[in-house]
């Protein structure tokens, strides 16, 4: 490939991510409000927020929690946000113990109770480990989220929120889910201003 080649190859993915960003956002809007509000009601009512996916789908969980427990672009007090991808033993010890397939889920009958929240991010829609973490969640009273990719798959029907990017790349959907984390955090935080006590939820 001449580098007249490679940078086609680039303007094609930006060109296809700026696509899929516009599609969602038109497609999107009111979903990605509709999730900030269940989020910022969560932690009003003293809930917190449970979030997974696995490969980049687990950064992407680690990343919005890193973001509400420590600040997005306000400073505020800390949010109670879990990211269920980072605990090595605990995720080897149940996948070990229980199969892959629970790794979520198990944490989530451990860790959630009735008003709080779990998020779960899966590029597919179908990966079998978030559907059961969701499935467990609303079990046991918790609310659902599902960020997904291509049609949503058992993700979405499992969940009582979804918001899906209809694409069938794993890259592409990535992209989208980063910037639908970013615009539901910086709605999540509010006019918060420099408050530093309480939640700054209530504006």
């Amino acid at each position: 490939m001449t580098d007249g080649g490679y940078a086609a190859r680039v303007r094609g993915i930006f060109d296809a991510t700026i696509t899929l960003h516009q599609l969602v956002r038109d497609r999107e809007l009111e979903g990605v409000v509709t999730v900030a509000a269940a989020i910022r009601q969560t932690f009003a009512a003293g809930g917190k927020l449970l979030i997974f996916g696995n490969g980049g789908s687990a950064a992407d969980a680690q990343h919005m929690a890193a973001e509400l427990v420590g600040r997005f672009e306000r400073e505020r007090a800390a949010l109670p946000a879990i990211a269920l991808t980072t605990d090595t033993s605990t995720l080897t010890s149940i996948g070990n113990d229980y199969g892959f397939d629970r790794v979520f889920a198990r944490q989530v009958e451990g860790l959630g109770r009735a008003g709080d929240l779990a998020l779960g991010i899966s590029t597919s829609g179908r990966s079998a480990n978030v559907v059961a973490a969701l499935v467990a969640a609303r079990g046991l009273g918790l609310r659902t989220v599902a960020l997904t990719g291509r049609d949503g798959g058992a993700a979405a029907r499992a969940s009582d929120m979804h918001i899906n990017v209809p694409d069938r790349s794993a890259a592409r959907v990535q992209e989208v889910h980063r910037t639908l984390i970013h615009a539901i955090c910086d709605l999540v935080e509010g006019d918060s201003g420099a408050r530093a006590s309480g939640l700054g939820l209530d504006d």
